[in-house]
């Protein structure tokens, strides 16, 4: 049986389940581009192709295992995109809650079906249908639990907007004990340097009180503040537009001093290691082009 145990972003990481981009398919139609980012790569025949994305994931796979990480991965899908574990389920303490995902997404959850026969089959949640939440926006710290949203009227219009009010609202039943604070994301459908698809896409905790913040990815200001508050100014990294777009924001932590960067990312990786960080530089370039990352390639199951 599997003990499930994730209370924030960066405690010491024992078994994880990490993506995979083997058998990715073909490069997708226009049409079928879930994202403003791929839609761009596709357009400009800058697709990433599985051979480079593949030996991406090895290296992450391979920084994993060098820290004893626990390392499952999900059974193949021929022709099918599978790099992006965090979208369809998530823990928080020892609940692993199914996401409710784009409908043409449920076989990846069929995938790591296997994983979860070997959790305890009364921690295993699946919302109901109207209730949309992906793990790229579920953020835990500690006792709070911060969850990105679109809070527009034309929610349904928007295939970037993935966690509705529902969503929160669900998080809050579910954990009576937690303060569970909303954040509104600014979604375009159309310039993926103005999109935070998730919330990990412009925020996320490092270490023990430090985060790595985009101010314009939040409609709110006030949401943008209330991290300030959260962790003091001087703990936080702010990205730029152009940073944002190649998800400086989404690195992935193992411990709390130990941080999975791009190696493209110069002046955060520099930035990380003024304060005391290891950081593990891998390639991750091609993957970043669907507008995801290295924390939406994962999803924790046991943290210490």
């Amino acid at each position: 049986m599997l003990k499930l145990n994730i209370k924030n972003e960066t405690s010491r990481l024992r078994a994880v389940v990490l993506g995979s981009a083997v058998s990715n398919g073909p490069t997708p139609n226009v049409e079928d581009a879930y994202d403003p980012k791929s839609l761009e790569h596709i357009l400009a025949g800058t697709y990433p192709i599985e051979a480079d994305m593949v030996v991406e994931m090895e290296a992450f796979n391979k920084v994993l295992q060098k820290y004893d990480v626990t390392v499952f991965r999900p059974e193949l899908i021929e022709n099918y995109n599978q790099i992006f574990t965090r979208d369809i389920g998530f823990v928080i303490d020892d609940i692993f809650i199914k996401s409710n995902i784009l409908p043409d997404r449920e076989r990846e959850l069929d995938a790591i079906q296997y994983i979860i026969d070997q959790i305890n089959p009364k921690k295993v949640v699946r919302p109901p249908e109207e209730v949309h939440i992906e793990g790229g926006d579920v953020m835990l710290w500690n006792n709070y639990i911060l969850v990105g949203t679109y809070k527009g009227s034309d929610y349904k219009d928007y295939i970037t907007a993935r966690t509705n009010w529902q969503g929160v609202e669900y998080l809050r039943k579910l954990f009576p004990n937690k303060i569970v604070k909303e954040f509104d994301l600014v979604k375009s459908k159309i310039e993926a340097r103005d999109n935070a698809l998730h919330l990990d896409c412009c925020f996320q905790p490092v270490g023990e009180n430090k985060g790595i913040i985009y101010k314009r990815g939040f409609r709110e200001e006030a949401d943008y503040l209330f991290l300030v508050d959260l962790f003091g100014k001087e703990n936080l990294f702010h990205i730029r537009r152009k940073e944002m777009y190649h998800m400086n924001s989404n690195v992935f932590s193992i411990a709390p001093n130990v941080v999975v960067s791009e190696k493209n990312f110069t002046r955060l990786n520099n930035w990380l290691r003024e304060n005391g960080f290891t950081v593990e530089e891998i390639p991750y370039a091609e993957i970043a082009k669907q507008e995801g990352l290295l924390r939406c390639s994962t999803l924790p199951l046991i943290r210490d």
